[in-house]
């Protein structure tokens, strides 16, 4: 019976003794969800590894009495010198290439970037469909001009049908600059055959 006493008296004055004063981190943090000493403590040694909590949100709350008494349970001891009253551990910003912890969901990974098609071809073009364009027929020293309507969308140096105002005809052309489409023999017969109708 002397023993059992003699033991439990040797561990109640050990506690203190064990007990190794620890800072409280300016801006607690964890990255796994686990709320351990280490994530809250500078200085918790070998008590880093106990967890005191869980996060399931962004931030988990304690009050800072019953943080004092688990760290006091681990062998820390934290004076609170400033008299708080709650602390608040938030989630650590991990990087991009981090695994998600686990009782997370991972984030979703983001789309690689694709140009889509029809993006690129708008930020390419020089006329759209409906643009009034001025149409420059040469031939033989011959250079005649018309206006016509854009059928389509075309980029620098690409074929698109022109509507001519006067006849409604459609003939083709290729074109060279905004609201601005070169016709002429190579490749445009039918527009040759266009601007000879005129």
């Amino acid at each position: 019976m002397r023993a059992l006493i003699a033991a439990a008296a040797a561990l109640m004055l050990a506690g203190p003794a064990l007990a190794g004063p620890v800072t409280l981190k300016a801006n607690p943090v964890d990255v796994d969800g686990r709320i351990t000493l280490g994530d809250l403590f500078e200085g918790a040694g070998s008590a880093s590894g106990v967890v005191v909590g869980a996060r399931s949100g962004p931030s988990a709350v304690f009050e800072a009495g019953q943080l004092q008494a688990m760290a006091r349970q681990a062998g820390l001891d934290w004076a609170n010198p400033t008299g708080l009253r709650r602390v608040v551990v938030r989630r650590a910003a991990v990087s991009p290439a981090a695994a998600p912890a686990a009782g997370e969901a991972a984030a979703p990974a983001p789309a690689p970037v694709r140009a889509a098609p029809v993006r690129a071809a708008y930020a390419d073009r020089i006329i759209s469909r409906n643009d009034i364009v001025e149409v420059i027929y040469e031939a033989s020293g011959v250079r005649l001009s018309i206006t016509g309507r854009a059928e389509g969308n075309a980029a620098e140096g690409q074929r698109l049908a022109i509507r001519n105002l006067q006849s409604g005809r459609v003939f083709d052309a290729v074109a060279v600059a905004p609201g601005r489409a070169l016709a002429g023999p190579p490749g445009q017969p039918v527009a040759s055959q266009q601007f000879a109708a005129r």
